[in-house]
């Protein structure tokens, strides 16, 4: 299992991204994804969850400006993020479990000028 994140960048306050995050080994229809982010200086912090039966869960400090979805045959994840604030930033980490294990992708920065 491979995970291969993207979609980072520089963006204004109050402005949008959207994080990609691709599998190859498995599908996120029966693998969990997991959104984790990690600021400087401070220790990594899961801010969304989708499970494979569809649920999501998300951080208070995120919850609606933040929205994970699947595409088209659940290979790929995405973390919509919206109404970006400068304490958004972060690099983030796209995870899943299978069999047991976890898998991380490698980070991806994102950066919320005020």
């Amino acid at each position: 299992v491979q995970l291969q994140a993207s979609g980072g960048g520089w963006v204004q306050a109050g402005g949008s991204l959207r994080l990609s995050c691709e599998a190859s080994g498995t599908r996120f229809s029966y693998s969990p994804v997991f959104w984790y982010r990690q600021a400087p200086g401070k220790e990594r912090e899961l801010v969304a969850t989708s499970l494979s039966d569809g649920s999501t869960n998300y951080d208070a400090s995120v919850e609606g400006r933040f929205a994970i979805t699947k595409g088209k045959g659940a290979k790929t994840a995405y973390l919509q993020m919206n109404s970006l604030k400068p304490e958004d930033t972060a690099v983030y980490y796209c995870k899943t479990t299978w069999r047991a294990s976890d898998y991380w992708g490698q980070g991806t920065q994102v950066t919320v000028s005020g």
